[in-house]
């Protein structure tokens, strides 16, 4: 990472929505002093639907628009982007590309005492079984139990987080892997941590829940630690929201994922 004017730059996210702001909500409370420029792609969500070329298309253009913001790096949050373009965005973009697998993943191994780990997450993440290439490349003796959810989107986008139909639904998502024995669960989409205490009760208090945008957080900490490059400033951040489309409804589901107001919101 390049030093100099780039410390000042602020830190770019994307996501295909409004998920990625739990990783944003994390940067704020880890890194206090850091700008930050959120792009959510609303006009195209969900990517976990979609085909492999058009999420890498997408995630191109989406790092297109974060760059125009003269950003030092570029967090991708959307798990779908993670799974399928990472590598296409770091062979053709310059700054740091860091995403939500590989954080995940890695605390997963840390925590797991037996060995058997469960992964929740959209159709495409689940498809692509990046995260389970990923575990075993740093333990081969684990077993990865994943499971697609598609329905957590919605819930967690209308804030049901706590509603009986969520908790209902995710016991029947989650059965298979309850049955499994698994000690950890990774919530492999950035919607799903509005969901922990549903989750909770559908796999019970001993398994550990695995929040990726805590973990990403963390991990964008470090290199900024690590290449010098984190800000250092006493005057209060910027925070710059950009989507595609829906600017009301991203207003009204971004104060629930946020916690606060977010007065201004610019559409691309």
């Amino acid at each position: 990472m390049r030093k100099g004017r780039d410390k000042d730059c602020a830190i770019g996210v994307f996501d295909s929505g409004l998920g990625g702001l739990t990783v944003v909500k994390e940067l704020m409370r880890q890194l206090p002093s850091e700008d930050i420029i959120y792009y959510g792609d609303t006009a195209r969500v969900p990517y976990g639907t979609k085909s492999k070329e058009s999420i890498i298309r997408f995630s191109i253009e989406n790092t297109k628009v974060l760059l125009k913001h003269k950003v030092k790096m570029v967090v991708v949050a959307c798990n779908s982007s993670s799974s399928y373009a990472l590598d296409t965005l770091r062979r053709n973009f310059r700054v740091p590309v860091v995403g939500v697998i590989h954080p995940g993943a890695k605390k997963a191994i840390d925590l797991t005492k037996n060995k058997r780990v469960g992964v929740i997450a959209t159709s495409a993440t689940v498809a692509s079984h990046e995260y389970v290439r990923t575990i075993k490349g740093y333990d081969k003796g684990v077993k990865v139990f994943a499971k697609a959810c598609p329905l957590f989107v919605p819930l967690a986008e209308e804030g049901w987080f706590r509603k009986p139909v969520t908790v209902d639904i995710a016991k029947e998502y989650l059965a298979p892997l309850r049955s499994k024995n698994i000690d950890v669960l990774i919530l492999g989409c950035t919607h799903y941590p509005f969901l922990k205490g549903a989750l909770k009760k559908a796999v019970g208090g001993k398994v550990e829940l695995i929040d990726s945008a805590k973990e990403v957080a963390s991990a964008v900490r470090a290199l900024l630690t690590a290449s010098e490059n984190g800000k250092v400033s006493t005057r209060k951040p910027r925070h710059k929201f950009l989507i595609s489309d829906r600017p009301q409804e991203f207003k009204r589901i971004a104060k629930n994922f946020l916690g606060r107001d977010i007065k201004h919101i610019t559409k691309v």
